[in-house]
């Protein structure tokens, strides 16, 4: 199932890629349709995945592949409302190789085996901020483009396809604002499972992740007082989004994969780390 969910992942941002380049309305709603069994496919597997009779195995590829997949639902119920499909483009080849990573690659398991209601409220808030702020940074690459776009006119039609750029920059604001409300919930109760950041191996994703957060806090402060728009909002979410993924899986990769470590402390104390 996996390798027929990550090729439906990539036909879904061919399909979407194509139906703005050639400005297909019916291309995009294939996209949009192939998107979404993607999505049910990645959703079985990962279940089937992280569930296991011990508790829940929330390995590297694992949890980068749950990010991904809150991604792709965002970005799918979103867009009802407003045409922000496009940012599918990028967001569903990235979705398909955490589906085949997660596949091909058999990382040790890193089971909890109790996990409290507190700590399932730290988990998910963490992930959904990740995945809003992340539809905020891609985004803010539509943003880029169709500022380019509109400052060398050129007759293209697949300006139409997308928002228009007051209303692009809207939306984006709007995610950020939510990822950062999010964020400040998921550090809140972060706290609580912290004795000692450097004995728990929490240093470095504390650090970056309050940095993130505060990057964030900086661009909504600027957007509300001094009006910021344009390259600047585009320049800070960026920079602010990838302090926030080096935080997230830059310090996860590092102490799983390459020094065979986890966080440790009372957040998983009940975690058993298998070997590899």
């Amino acid at each position: 199932m996996s390798a027929i969910t990550g090729l439906a992942y990539l036909a879904a941002g061919l399909a979407l890629a194509l139906g703005f380049f050639h400005a297909h309305l019916m291309v995009r709603r294939l996209g949009a349709a192939l998107a979404l069994l993607a999505a049910l496919g990645h959703a079985t597997t990962l279940w089937l995945q992280v569930i296991g009779p011990l508790g829940y195995d929330v390995n590297f590829l694992n949890s980068l592949s749950l990010a991904s997949l809150l991604i792709v639902l965002v970005l799918l119920l979103s867009s009802l409302r407003v045409r922000n499909l496009e940012a599918g483009i990028i967001a569903f080849p990235g979705a398909a190789l955490c589906v085949w990573l997660n596949w091909l690659v058999d990382p040790a398991p890193m089971v909890l085996t109790q996990v409290s209601p507190m700590l399932e409220v730290h988990v998910f808030s963490s992930l959904l901020a990740y995945s809003l702020l992340s539809i905020a940074a891609i985004n803010a690459v539509f943003l880029a483009i169709q500022d380019h776009l509109l400052r060398h006119p050129r007759p293209l039609r697949q300006l139409e396809l997308l928002p228009p750029l007051s209303t692009l920059e809207i939306m984006m604001f709007r995610l950020i604002l939510g990822g950062w409300l999010v964020l400040s919930l998921s550090l809140l109760t972060g706290l609580m499972f912290v004795d000692d950041l450097m004995a728990q191996h929490l240093a470095h994703k504390t650090v970056l992740s309050l940095m993130s957060w505060l990057l964030f806090g900086l661009l909504l402060g600027g957007r509300w007082w001094f009006g910021w728009r344009g390259r600047r909002a585009v320049n800070w979410t960026l920079l602010a989004m990838l302090t926030l993924a080096l935080a997230y899986f830059g310090s996860k990769l590092v102490l799983e994969v390459i020094l065979d470590r986890s966080w440790s402390g009372p957040m998983s104390t009940q975690a058993f780390h298998g070997e590899p």
